[in-house]
């Protein structure tokens, strides 16, 4: 039988329920046990696709073209499995299949309300995975911090679910915070008792609390916090701030949250957990031989959110590499070509980002010509790709005023044209290419050697496309379309012939980086960066 695992939060926001969630599941996983994790936001968006970066950070899409919080992104990460549209619930969804199936005269006549109807539609979320993914254990994260009007269906949805399961099946974990007072020269644990006496109001006793704390919390504090808060004092688990997320996993160790869980739960204690793997990593994350620039071009990069897959997918290349990967983000908005030498200088390699809208090409397409000219790595990605196409477009083969019809419509050369299928689409949400989509290597191009494969599948999300009218052009002139999507040929990577490394993925290959399999394209991006900066 599943056993259900719910986090919470209290006092603040952005304490780490996500990264605590994933540390616990690979404690879990790295003992035998099969574990997944879902997360519960309680925005009424129906998912973040529409969500400005700035307002939501990356938005992270899965195998079937989910549009998800980037929480996923580190479930991911850490476990090396993937997420699917299951594990990402919104109220917004929530209420919209609600009302579906109240329009559908599903509940008989009745008056739909929030409790019984919202919350058990929360509830049937909750146990989807369950039922149907073959798991011992589902981690479910709750969005918010407990006292949030937003959050409120889903912490009675969890008291009900918890009423109904049995008493060892499931358990509530609360994440809060022991600030330190530099004034008083103390841990203070009264707004944690605050949290968990509102999480009582609501009816739920936690079973374990995980304290976010900058300072080592004594005997004496854990002590206090178990009296106040009707917790075993074993049950107090310290989240000390790490240097970095993956140092987690194994401070949660040390306190033995996983051995806590184990018993609450009264599950067989399989052996003990096996992070030889993570260890290595972390021995090269840690101790690397060598240290390089890349620079990020993107127009989000006052939010580092926004990039967070390919910054967390620099970090496993470079510790693949035993190479520090310093990624100094560049706004494409203030690149021109009077400043390019100076802002792009030193940097052993450069990424330009994905991202929509017309703000920030020129500055994306001015950073691809300098790296082209100088023989500097290059990677691009989505939009990246498109502005690599659009830079060659207009200075190697003469299309002046070459562009996308995104930014341009009525661009002489639309190089990078809407695809055939989007153009009927009007709504936004959830309506562009999105998901895994297979691609064909051409043989003896670059990018079939760094796969070391014929076939790859990728994720996707974008509306536009390279405009094959051009692309005999394209080719003659030495970029080379070196992936092809079988079923519509569409052009999913573009590479330079005479280049030591210029590569442009339609497809968001960031999404698929984990620890235990660095994706294929950065580790040989970071592998030539570091042979440019060795060379130069």
């Amino acid at each position: 039988m599943t056993k259900y695992i719910f986090v919470t939060g209290g006092v603040t926001s952005s304490l780490g329920k996500g990264i605590i969630s994933a540390s616990l599941a690979k404690l879990l996983q790295a003992r035998g046990y099969r574990v997944t994790i879902q997360k519960f936001d309680p925005y009424i968006n129906i998912d973040p696709g529409t969500l400005n970066p700035y307002e939501h950070g990356e938005c992270f899409v899965t195998e079937d073209g989910a549009e998800t919080d980037l929480d996923l992104g580190h479930y991911e990460r850490f476990l090396n499995i993937p997420t699917s549209k299951a594990n990402n619930i919104t109220t917004g969804r929530i209420y919209q299949n609600v009302i579906n199936r109240e329009r559908e005269g599903a509940f008989l006549g009745k008056t739909v309300q929030v409790v019984p109807h919202i919350t058990d539609e929360i509830k049937r979320n909750i146990r989807i995975l369950g039922e149907t993914g073959n798991f011992d254990i589902v981690i479910t994260e709750i969005g918010g911090t407990v006292g949030d009007i937003e959050s409120l269906p889903f912490i009675e949805a969890v008291r009900q679910f918890r009423w109904e399961m049995g008493q060892h099946d499931s358990l509530v974990i609360h994440l809060t915070l022991i600030p330190f007072l530099a004034a008083a020269g103390e841990l203070k644990t009264k707004p944690t008792q605050h949290s968990v006496k509102m999480l009582l109001e609501y009816g739920i006793q936690p079973d374990i609390l995980v304290c976010r704390t900058e300072h080592h919390i004594n005997m004496d504090i854990r002590k206090k916090i178990a009296l106040f808060c009707n917790v075993n004092i074993n049950a107090v688990i310290e989240s000390i701030d790490a240097s970095t997320i993956y140092d987690v996993p194994l401070l949660m160790l040390k306190e033995q949250l996983d051995r806590t869980v184990i018993s609450k739960l009264k599950l067989s204690n399989k052996n003990e957990p096996d992070l030889e793997n993570w260890k290595d990593f972390l021995g090269r994350l840690k101790n690397p031989t060598s240290e390089i620039r890349i620079g990020l071009v993107g127009k989000y990069v006052e939010l580092p959110d926004a990039y967070k897959s390919i910054t967390e997918s620099f970090i496993h290349a470079g510790a693949k590499n035993e190479c520090k990967v310093k990624v100094e983000c560049i706004h494409s908005e203030h690149l021109t070509p009077e400043n390019a030498i100076e802002k792009l200088k030193g940097l052993h390699g450069i990424l330009v980002a994905p991202g929509f809208g017309v703000r920030g090409i020129e500055g994306k397409i001015e950073a691809i010509r300098y790296v082209r000219e100088r023989n500097i790595p290059f990677f691009g990605i989505c939009l990246g790709m498109q502005c690599a196409v659009i830079e060659f477009g207009r200075n190697v083969l003469g299309l002046k005023g070459a562009h996308s019809v995104e930014m341009d419509t009525d661009t002489p050369h639309p190089v990078i044209n809407m695809m055939e299928d989007q153009k009927r689409v009007t709504a936004k949400g959830g309506t562009m290419r999105l998901g895994a989509y297979d691609c064909d290597l051409k043989k003896n191009s670059k990018a079939a050697a760094i796969y070391g494969k014929p076939h790859i599948s990728e994720r996707h999300r974008h509306r536009y496309e390279f405009n094959n009218e051009y692309l005999n052009q394209y080719e003659n002139a030495g970029m080379i379309p070196s992936g092809i999507n079988p079923e519509n040929n569409l052009v999913e990577i573009v590479e330079l012939k005479n280049h030591p490394f210029f590569v442009g993925a339609q497809f968001h290959p960031e999404l698929k980086s984990t620890v235990a399999n660095p994706h294929p394209l950065f580790v040989n991006f970071v592998a030539a960066a570091l042979a440019y900066a060795r060379k130069n």
